[in-house]
């Protein structure tokens, strides 16, 4: 081969992994609406607490009611996406997000606001299955551990910016509670403004193609040929033939399909039910959705408080990024023992520290400077632990582990698993934290060890696996 012939095949190398970057951002945009969610509602719940009267309990409800949303968007989305194909879900759960955000800002009281957040879940749940499966279906294998983590780096943007924007709100109007120079309540621009990350999602889902795996299982082979070509690469019509031999029928896939004789599902869909589990059960989100109430209940002013709230986003997406480069080197099951590990340290050392802390009349633990200091620390290396590892990780295997047949429905079972387990998490938080920190965090703890151990008897690597290869993967794994 000539020298220019090795120029125009890095040249279309190039553009290749352009086009399938480009579609990966776009479809884990997604992400970014979850992780926008999550901080809006953080910034809001002390003035939601003042205006309408709300207990810890009332709060807890409202704050996690979007979860029971995502869980339903969740379960459906993957039949959904069979039915009429990725880039039209996104669009749909793009439409539901946009309304339901204007909806939470003309709330009038916690009821409705519970129902248009569990509306808003349908869609963040809906995107939150779609995401994964397309990044993983149109992506070149040596790529997809990468563009899957493009999932979890949207959801940490997407908190990150809801923090700022939270913040110039809130500052503009003297606080949450406060009246904004332009009319209106803080709070309610704040969940506002979440309706611009929607439409811009819209917009980029309008401009991405169909998966090759949707196209192909509806027999559309031409368009299957083109985007398999100008994303994927490689010989072509091989690939047609093995997604074809990978699907098994001609009949449509059916959420019925992760139907299997253990326990009624089949044993790789109990993996990426455990999976989605411990990556909630260890408590991450408690950070992004109390944080800033957490770090003022033991002490610290609601300026330092907020403070510690950006940090942690910023500790998100520095590890979200290191993520990015070592999921493609390092594998994807070595990262998850990784981030069990260090997490079990670091909430065990939390809940030793809340443990032995004097308490105040309210029960909340009085920290000492240097123990503030140690929380602060430690807080931030369970946040880091978890952005380069279970974070991205979790979702990089959940759009690459299933077989071709059930991608959709599997993934779209575990992730409402994920939602479930998150949803129990943030409820069940307040009342935890009433009767101890050291409670929860010691529960949560226990939850990293035991992933640790699920993990390493579990998890199969898939880091350079065709997703073609992955049902053989899975009769490996069944045959131990």
């Amino acid at each position: 081969m000539t020298t220019d012939d090795d120029g125009l095949l890095r040249g279309e190398s190039q553009a290749r992994t352009g086009s399938a970057v480009f579609v990966s951002v776009a479809a884990a945009l997604g992400g970014f609406l979850f992780g926008y969610d999550t901080a809006v509602i953080n910034g809001t719940t002390g003035a939601l607490e003042n205006q309408w009267g709300i207990g810890s309990v009332e709060t807890g409800v409202v704050v996690s009611s979007a979860l029971l949303g995502c869980a339903v968007g969740a379960w459906f989305a993957g039949s959904l996406a069979n039915k009429i194909g990725r880039p039209k879900v996104m669009m749909l759960a793009a439409i539901v997000f946009f309304i339901t955000s204007l909806g939470s800002a003309l709330a009038t009281g916690p009821i409705d606001l519970t129902i248009w957040r569990i509306i808003g879940g349908f869609a963040i749940g809906a995107a939150s299955v779609i995401a994964p499966a397309y990044i993983a279906e149109i992506s070149p294998a040596h790529l997809r551990g990468r563009l899957g983590s493009l999932q979890q780096f949207a959801i940490v943007l997407g908190i990150f910016g809801a923090l700022i924007v939270n913040f110039g709100i809130q500052a503009s109007a003297g606080g949450a509670s406060g009246e904004v120079p332009w009319g209106g309540t803080a709070w309610r621009w704040m969940f506002a403004a979440a309706a611009v990350p929607a439409f811009v999602y819209f917009m980029f889902s309008l401009n991405i193609p169909e998966s090759p795996r949707y196209l192909v299982a509806k027999q559309r082979l031409d368009e299957a040929r083109v985007v398999l070509a100008k994303y994927v690469g490689g010989d072509v019509d091989t690939k047609i033939t093995e997604i074809r031999e990978s699907l098994h029928s001609d009949r449509p896939p059916r959420i019925s399909d992760v139907r299997g004789p253990r326990f009624g599902l089949l044993p790789i869909v109990w993996v990426g039910i455990f999976l989605s589990m411990f990556q909630q059960f260890v408590g991450i989100n408690v950070i992004f959705y109390y944080s800033t109430s957490l770090w003022q209940s033991v002490g610290f002013s609601e300026n330092d408080a907020f403070l510690t709230s950006v940090i942690n986003s910023v500790v998100n997406i520095a590890g979200t990024i290191l993520a990015i480069y070592l999921v493609d080197r390092i594998g994807r099951k070595k990262l998850l023992l990784w981030g069990s590990a260090i997490m079990f340290f670091a909430l065990g050392t939390m809940a030793v520290i809340f443990a032995s802390s004097p308490v105040d009349a309210e029960h909340n633990p009085v920290l000492s400077d240097a123990a503030g200091v140690i929380a602060l620390i430690a807080a931030n290396v369970f946040v880091f632990g978890f952005a380069f590892t279970w974070g991205p990780v979790v979702w990089v295997l959940l759009g690459e582990m299933f077989p071709n047949r059930i991608r959709a429905s599997a993934l779209g079972v575990a992730a409402a698993a994920q939602w479930i387990s998150n949803w129990l998490i943030t409820v069940t938080f307040p009342e935890l934290a009433q009767t101890g920190l050291f409670l929860a965090y010691g529960l949560y703890a226990l939850f990293a060890l035991i992933s640790f151990l699920f993990v390493s008897k579990m998890v199969r690597e898939t880091k350079g696996v065709e997703l073609e290869d992955m049902e053989k993967l899975g009769r490996s794994r069944a045959a131990r």
